[in-house]
């Protein structure tokens, strides 16, 4: 365990469950103190995974944990996230993790106004916001680190003509908002790159084997496109602790982690991952 996060202070969305959860638990076991942030306060039969489950998880690693309660589809909700994240930890976020994400799925001929909106306010508005909150923060003291995690669903679909498959074709919208997140991204890291802040997406090469993919069951995505969560998350962790001239980029998980012959470790950063 490196602790390459020691004395910094993250905040990290979709806290709850997946990735964020992961992402969480990693950086405190690197020695950040750590501000998550989800919808769900408390874990029931029907919701699996919790800002407490998560919290729990947290805290044998001896770090300060501060749980914020919000939904990102609401501006109100989400407007005093930095400040409380700021308040709770104690001084200014050294790492954004943008993670959490709405997924409504349907055929571009049917989706709605109000899913529409939705999904923009979660995937790009809240993203938007969260980053312009710890701007400040990082411009005054000179570096920081935001990584917002995107999807190969944002990839074109090259053709014609056009290989494609049931679910392919109803993961467009969703494709789209992240697609615009990463050029959001890129946009920030020109603007503030002169202040030593870090600005980069990360997306998976396919799929990511969390908890909940893995109830969902991943039919029909091929074994070599799923990858653990434990390599996503080095991939973040390789990104919320970079050199300024690694900036303004879109990575590929494992890719970045080739490029940089890093080992993914386990989630308590200790050894490897069980294979």
């Amino acid at each position: 365990m490196s602790e390459s996060l020691r004395n910094k202070r993250a905040l990290v969305t979709g806290a709850s469950r997946g990735i964020g959860a992961a992402t969480a638990r990693r950086f405190a076991a690197e020695g950040a103190d750590v501000a998550l942030v989800a919808r769900t306060r408390a874990e029931t039969e029907e919701i699996a995974g919790s800002l407490e489950t998560t919290a729990d998880l947290l805290a044998p690693f001896g770090g300060r944990v501060v749980t914020i309660e919000a939904d990102l589809a609401d501006p109100a909700g989400r407007a005093d996230i930095v400040r409380r994240a700021i308040d709770g930890l104690g001084g200014p976020i050294d790492v954004l993790v943008n993670n959490a994400a709405a997924g409504i799925y349907r055929p571009l001929s049917e989706y709605s106004a109000r899913h529409r909106t939705k999904m923009l306010e979660i995937n790009l508005n809240a993203p938007f916001e969260l980053m312009q909150g710890v701007v400040p923060g990082m411009r005054e003291r000179g570096e920081g680190w935001i990584v917002n995690v995107s999807s190969d669903d944002a990839r074109l679909i090259p053709g014609p003509p056009f290989r494609t498959s049931p679910l392919t074709n109803i993961h467009a919208f969703y494709g789209t908002t992240k697609a615009a997140l990463e050029r959001l991204s890129n946009g920030f890291a020109v603007e503030v790159s002169e202040y030593g802040i870090r600005c980069n997406s990360v997306a998976p090469r396919a799929a990511v084997a969390t908890e909940g993919a893995l109830a969902k069951g991943l039919e029909g995505v091929p074994e070599e496109m799923i990858e653990p969560v434990e390599a996503m998350v080095e991939s973040i962790l390789a990104l919320s602790t970079c050199e300024r001239d690694r900036n303004a980029q879109l990575y590929v998980s494992l890719d970045l982690l080739r490029e940089l012959e890093r080992e993914v470790r386990s989630l308590d950063g200790k050894a490897r991952p069980p294979a």
